[in-house]
């Protein structure tokens, strides 16, 4: 019954396909998919025959049609003398596109690597074209379809790259709760020797610590390390000129290699490690569920070491251990003296007080970074300072929580007080003055010792206000009598100081006239009578 249904659905098609009906429209009356349709037409291209002519009778011209021709004939497609793509199309079942007596002119200007829509402008304004731009984009995108590049592998020598990228591990099951982690795969390229390790988390010190694990297991360092935009490695993607992270760019240096990223969302880039993630997550951990990182760990290692090591490679068709120890440890770069220091690292702003802060404590930094943005590197000894240019602008020892840390370079001149300075400084300003205010000064401070240093800075204030002469007489009486107090000098200054006498004056504006004296002594006596 349903081939029964199936012959007589195929039967109306054809019968309304051969009236000039479109697919949409057969499809809308049947009540099926407009692709059952075309379906049902094209097996019925593939299926029927010409009738057997009578025996003896000529072949009708028409009544035979040519076999397809193979891909790359000048009729499907191929390529002209001058090696230029021939854009063509399969045979199209429905109603002619509007584009199709323009094909040869929309193939012109493919080749010269016209888009869609300008195709489309010039179809309207050359050709007075009345179709949509849709019709245009759609015929285009058949005609171009029908070419494809080869995929081009790139292979690589002994010890000249490793592909590294993170994928989801197996569950872990604790406590009642269950989480994934991440599993780290690296991948040499040449020999497919790879190195796995599970971490709860895609950290910048996660992702440096698995490489420096898998140099280590490796017994070598690549050239180059490939590797996707992971937020752990790569500040800004860009293709041209990508920003790593400056922990990154340390860690490169100190195991000289270099880290290239590759384009933004393109896989193919690095199939090698997009495989072997696969690899690890489907042969190894698919299905297995463990109670740490550390167990998981464990089994990644041995999975590593006793299946993928040993296998037979689909691509190089060689065993992955054998080729490694072989062939491509010998060729890897040695590794350094020393791990790379473990640190933590972030950005800071310096302060109002020149100090930046790292797990509540502070450190200074020139003054001239004062409210700018620096960099701030720091382990379990020392911190160190970077401007912008990653350049060290200053270097302190760690301390604990609520501690400052100042370095002298750091202070500016105002900012700092003679006592700040010490006694030195104020002495050998004060031997500036003369012979008698050093002498005096250097008695004084032997006689009253650190309080002495405030009266070094008065004895200072006081060369402001008055001349260096009357200061120097008054150090040396001072002196002489073992005086060696502050007020002494003082007094002794102002003594000194010229005493400055008016001489009297006949006319004076307070003076009055005697008649003024006469009338006032003769007003009182006129008073005193009367009463």
């Amino acid at each position: 019954m349903a081939n029964q249904l199936k012959m007589a659905i195929s039967d109306t098609i054809y019968t309304l396909r051969k009236r000039g009906w479109s697919q949409r429209r057969i499809a809308r009356e049947l009540g099926i998919d407009r692709e059952t349709v075309a379906r049902y037409l094209r097996q019925g291209q593939r299926t029927s025959k010409p009738a057997n002519a009578p025996l003896g009778s000529e072949p009708a011209p028409d009544d035979s049609k040519p076999a397809n021709a193979p891909l790359g004939s000048a009729s499907t497609g191929s390529i002209d003398e001058g090696q230029r793509p021939v854009f063509a199309s399969a045979p199209q079942i429905g109603r002619p596109s509007d584009c199709e007596p323009y094909r040869a002119v929309i193939n012109a200007w493919l080749e010269q690597g016209l888009s869609a829509q300008r195709i489309y402008q010039d179809l309207v304004n050359d050709h007075g074209f009345g179709g949509s731009y849709y019709s245009v984009r759609r015929f285009v995108g058949r005609l171009r379809g029908k070419i494809a590049m080869p995929v081009r592998r790139m292979e690589c020598g002994p010890g000249e790259e490793v592909q590294v990228d993170f994928g989801s591990g197996a569950v872990i099951e604790s406590e009642g709760r269950r989480r994934r982690p991440h599993v780290f795969r690296i991948v040499l390229s040449h020999s497919r020797k790879a190195y796995s390790e599970v971490v709860p988390r895609q950290t910048t010190e996660a992702f440096l610590r698995c490489l420096e694990n898998a140099f280590v297991h490796f017994g070598g360092v690549p050239q180059r390390i490939v590797l996707d935009n992971l937020r752990a490695a790569v500040s800004k993607a860009d293709w041209f000129d990508p920003e790593l992270n400056p922990k990154v760019r340390s860690f490169a240096e100190h195991y000289g290699t270099v880290f290239l990223p590759t384009r933004p969302r393109t896989p193919r880039h690095k199939g090698k490690i997009e495989r072997g993630i696969g690899y690890v997550k489907g042969n190894a951990l698919k299905g297995r569920i463990f109670a740490s990182v550390e167990e998981q760990n464990e089994f990644v290692q041995e999975w590593e070491r006793t299946v993928a090591d040993t296998r037979v490679h689909g691509t190089t068709r060689q065993q992955v251990g054998k080729v490694f120890i072989e062939v491509e440890r010998p060729a890897l770069l040695p590794l350094p003296g020393a791990r790379f220091p473990c640190f933590s690292e972030g950005q800071r702003t310096v302060s109002r007080d020149g100090h930046v802060e790292v797990e509540r404590a502070y450190y200074s930094a020139p003054p001239e970074y004062l409210g700018r943005r620096v960099w701030v590197r720091w382990d379990g000894r020392m911190v160190r300072i970077f401007n912008q240019r990653f350049e060290q602008i200053a270097l302190h020892a760690r301390h604990e929580a609520g501690r400052f840390s100042t370095e002298p370079s750091h202070i500016v001149n105002e900012k700092i007080s003679g006592i700040e300075r010490g006694a030195a400084w104020l002495l050998q300003r004060v031997r500036r003055l003369g012979t008698h205010s050093a002498r005096w000064a250097e008695a004084m401070l032997q006689a009253r010792g650190i309080e002495g240093i405030r009266v070094l800075q008065g004895l200072l204030s006081l060369a402001k206000r008055y001349h260096v002469e009357q200061l120097e007489r008054a150090c040396d009486i001072a002196h002489s009598y073992g005086a060696h107090r502050l007020r002494t000098i003082r007094n002794l200054i102002d003594r000194d100081a010229p005493q400055q006498q008016q001489a009297f004056r006949d006319d004076d504006p307070l003076i009055r006239p005697l008649r003024e004296y006469a009338q006032f002594v003769h007003n009182a006596f006129q008073k005193g009578a009367t009463s």
